[in-house]
This record gives structure tokens, sequence and C-alpha cells, in this order.
């Protein structure tokens, strides 16, 4: 049986529902966790297999890119932004939501290079305190749909990146520490082609509180899935300009 890190966000419901539709009885075990426990399951090995935050990848000894698609996006995210009181060059202090190591360094990368500041980076704990519309955050996955509304100036981190490097973003990727059977790639792929290809029957089947509609416009129209040439070249970039303290490699 192979375990799967399956993260459990509104833009990861396709994939949980093509795995949960599609792979043979007992094949895969299925455990549901934030962006950061992924990662830190695949790293401590009880994990075979999860959605990944691309900046983590650096931390598994023997990673591999498992199937042909991810969380990416070729224009606004909405899932992934910055939130504040006040226009991003005022900024002094960022309260970081530590959930997705990606979106903490694509935000760091970000202030440097095209906003031009340098504040604090505070991690926050979003369970414990209520946000205050007159700060500033990282904000990811639901949490960052629940509450945008609810500031003046909201970034959405992969416009920003687009816009900057006129390539693609991807945020999470399946990734697995080991070679697995080539036989349970090909049946893992294709059960998520099926569920990208069922969008409207995935997101009725999963009790994630948002509008249904609401919920079939964001998959379609904020996340790009497949794992493309393109998306390659942007996670390529990504591994360049954010993670100056490793070797780069190249996601072809």
């Amino acid at each position: 049986m192979v375990r799967i890190a399956a993260i459990n966000y509104l833009n990861t419901i396709p994939f949980i529902y093509g795995l949960e539709t599609c792979m043979a009885p007992g094949s895969v075990a299925l455990h549901f966790c934030t962006p950061s426990e992924s990662a830190k399951m695949l790293r401590e090995d009880r994990a075979d297999v999860g959605i990944m935050p691309v900046g983590a990848i650096a931390d598994l000894a023997d990673p591999h890119i498992v199937g042909d698609y991810c969380i990416g996006a070729t224009g606004p995210v909405a899932s992934v932004i910055v939130v504040s009181g006040r226009p991003i060059g005022e900024v002094g202090e960022i309260r970081l939501d530590i959930d997705s190591r990606t979106s903490v360094l694509l935000t760091r990368y970000l202030c440097r290079e095209k906003w031009g500041i340098d504040p604090q980076f505070v991690p926050f704990d979003f369970s414990a305190q209520p946000l205050d519309p007159s700060q500033c955050y990282l904000l990811i996955g639901d949490k960052a749909m629940r509450n945008a509304a609810r500031f003046p100036y909201v970034y959405d981190l992969a416009e920003e990146w687009i816009a900057l490097k006129h390539l693609p973003f991807v945020f999470a990727a399946w990734i697995a520490n080991k070679p697995l059977d080539p036989a349970f790639i090909t049946s893992f792929n294709q059960a998520l082609a099926y569920g990208v290809s069922h969008l409207a029957e995935a997101v009725a089947m999963d009790d994630h509180q948002f509008p249904r509609d609401y919920a079939c416009k964001y998959l379609q129209e904020n996340i790009s899935f497949p794992l493309d040439r393109e998306k390659r070249a942007g996670l390529t970039e990504f591994w360049r300009v954010a993670l100056e303290k490793l070797t780069p490699r190249e996601w072809v």
C-alpha cells in the first residue's frame, strides 16, 4: 500500500476525488494534512508520495516528481495573497502563514525584487489570534479566500510573479521521496487526470464550505493543474532565484 500525504484544501479537491474514485481498494492510504505537514511526512518517511510545497523539495534526499499535475497558476491564483491595511510599499512587517514554505519564499522574493521593501517577517498562528485589517499578512489556501475582502490592499502572489518573470508559477507538486513502481505511477496519474476532468463532480462530493458555483469557478479559472513545460520552466526559475543557498535544479 502506498502512503499518500494529501493536503485538504479547496484546490486539491479534484486530486482527492480522482484518487478516491479511481485507485484500486487497498492500494493507497490517504493522510489529510497541511502543506507543511505533508513536507514533514515525506521528510520523515511517514508517506511515500504527497502534494508538497515546491519550496520544501530540497528537504528530501531523493525527490521525484510524480504525475503530470500540480497546483499552479497562469494568472491570479486568489488563494495565495498578501493582504494589508496600507500599500505594500509602506509595510514594515508581514505576518506569515507558515503552512507553505513556497509562499513564504515567494513573498520574500517579491519584497526584495518587485516591491523594494525589507520588512520584518513574523510567523503568525491563525488559529490563536484574529486578523487585524490594519496589519499585513501572507494568507494561503482557504484562509486567503475567506478573508481577502476584509483588507483594502490585496496582492496576488501568482499575478505578481507572472508580471515579473513572464512565467507561470507552481505552488505544489506531487513528489515521491523514493522511486515508485511505474505501474503505480501510471494508475496514480490516471486518477489525477480523472479528478481534474471532473471538477463539478469533485466539488459536489466534498464538504468544503464554499458555495458550489464559487468553488467551481475558482478551480476552473484560478488553478492551472497540468504540470506542462512552461510550468516546469517557472519551477526551475523559482528554484534559481528563491533558494539562494541551494544548487538550482532543473525540473524537465
